[in-house]
């Protein structure tokens, strides 16, 4: 194809029609080249290469960090039906519901209800605050994916330390610059198992996906 101005062009760029579970397997086999010969726990392998799909994100491999067995208290929380809370409607909009349904799990976000937002304007606190407290009160000692407000992580560790709420895992995943990687070290010390993608990276798609890859461990 000859441009206006003589140079030649390439013709228009012809893309392969692939299905969506190509795609994915490909993209998994792809993942598995890239990581070359890096060893992953074969516990935790599924999770970080999930996450890495829905980032193309390889420090994920690096920076992933799994205590008190997560991944084992993840699946049989879920197992058991636990609940699951997130920060962010959007996190909870990726969770493969009928993967949590066929767990006999519920997920919640509370960062839009109209009680929430009042406390934390009489507290002079966020909401992101105000959602976690929420959640221990109502009793959810289940799964917590926290991908956005390093505040609901700060939290979050605060009503462990009072002994207010028990989660059976903690997703720590916020993204950003501000206490991101300071509430993501402190939620580390807490005594629950915890995932946490340590530095500045993480996010609601990053909560999703952890919590993607435990369900489909399982269904």
């Amino acid at each position: 194809m000859n441009r206006k101005d003589g140079r030649e062009t390439e013709g228009p760029v012809r893309l392969e029609a692939v299905l969506p579970a190509e795609i994915e397997r490909r993209s998994f086999e792809i993942i598995a080249e890239e990581l070359g010969e890096r060893v992953l726990d074969p516990i935790q392998a599924p999770v970080i290469k999930r996450v890495i799909h829905t980032t193309a994100d390889l420090d994920y491999a690096d920076t992933l960090t799994f205590t008190h067995q997560a991944v084992e208290a993840g699946l049989a929380a879920f197992r058991d039906g636990a609940p699951l809370v997130t920060d962010t409607n959007m996190a909870m909009a990726g969770v493969n519901k009928a993967a949590l349904k066929r767990c006999g799990s519920t997920v919640h976000c509370f960062m839009a209800d109209g009680d929430v937002a009042a406390a934390a304007r009489e507290r002079q606190t966020t909401r992101a605050c105000a959602s976690m407290e929420k959640a221990a009160k109502l009793g959810l000692n289940g799964i917590y994916a926290i991908g956005n407000a390093p505040t609901a992580l700060i939290r979050l560790y605060e009503l462990i330390r009072e002994g207010r709420v028990r989660p059976r895992l903690v997703i720590g995943v916020p993204v950003g610059f501000v206490n991101v990687v300071q509430a993501k070290e402190l939620i580390l010390t807490a005594e629950v198992p915890c995932i946490v993608a340590r530095g500045r990276k993480g996010g609601s798609n990053v909560a999703a996906a952890i919590c993607n890859s435990l369900l489909y461990m399982i269904n």
